[in-house]
């Protein structure tokens, strides 16, 4: 289950005429840059409609710089070589804070993504047997996830006080469910030996997988607060205006629209989302 830094103004060349210099207009001097770092391009498109925004509002321009994996926009942002970031949750980011002298912060909510449970031999999680076979992702954070929707899903009950459990950690499993561990990204093809799998949103789009064939998805209450992706910059520059003029262009009704249409229930606008 993704920039403090450095705005650079644009400032107007001054140019000659006759021998007397252009003026360098109010505009153009204000004018500033804020560079975004994401995973992947799914979403260039939406921060290019946001860039429209900001451009048009606050004479902002906003650029995306696009990574191919999840450390290298963390330490961009917390060296000052990247203005923001967008691409992680708060979970996630919390954990990279505690391991790197708590550099960044979050400083804007955007969207939510929830997991979903899929059977190619079941139609709902009524219909598990006893002995019956379910794929989890096998890293830490997807894993505990993966386990706490089969215990709303009513298939097992795990401990009590444990933030992310493991497969150690469930207390009852009365159909003796088998569970096999798998790369995240291997749930897809996991799903067509097994009686059931738990795959994230983004490699179930990749596979093709219609959301709406999943047979349970994750609920949306007060413990999905950690899975809440999120904007962050470096904690010394959080407060810059520029940063907030982004976070407001981003939670606006343009981007719930977009979102809706775009990604359907797949990702869903969180920064007004009520969790109970």
């Amino acid at each position: 289950m993704h920039k403090g830094l450095k705005i650079g103004a644009i400032l107007a060349v001054s140019a000659f005429a006759a021998g007397t210099a252009a003026p360098i207009t109010a505009n153009a001097a204000a004018k500033k840059t804020v560079t975004v770092g994401i995973v992947g391009t799914s979403d260039k498109k939406l921060w290019d409609n946001i860039n429209k925004t900001t451009q048009k509002k606050y004479n902002l321009t906003v650029k995306t710089k696009v990574f191919t994996d999840y450390n290298q926009p963390n330490k961009a942002v917390a060296d000052g070589s990247l203005d923001l970031n967008a691409f992680q949750h708060t979970y996630f980011l919390e954990n990279w804070n505690k391991s790197n002298n708590n550099k960044v912060k979050a400083i804007g909510k955007t969207f939510i993504t929830p997991i979903r449970l899929y059977s190619e031999k079941h139609k709902d999680v009524k219909d598990f047997k006893k002995g019956d076979s379910i794929a989890v992702p096998n890293d830490s954070t997807n894993e505990g996830r993966a386990l706490t929707l089969l215990q709303s899903a009513g298939l097992i009950t795990l401990k009590k006080g444990v933030d992310l459990p493991t497969l150690k950690d469930i207390k009852s499993n009365k159909l003796n469910l088998k569970f096999k561990e798998v790369a995240a990204d291997q749930g897809p093809s996991a799903l067509k030996s097994m009686d059931g799998a738990v795959i994230n949103t983004n490699y179930a789009q990749e596979a093709k997988l219609k959301l709406s064939s999943a047979i349970y998805v994750e609920p949306i209450n007060k413990k999905s607060k950690q899975w809440i992706n999120v904007i962050f910059a470096r904690k010394s520059d959080a407060d810059k205006k520029a940063y907030k003029q982004v976070v407001k262009a981003y939670q606006s009704k343009q981007t719930k629209q977009y979102l809706k249409d775009t990604w359907g229930k797949a990702e869903i606008p969180a920064w007004d989302i009520k969790l109970k």
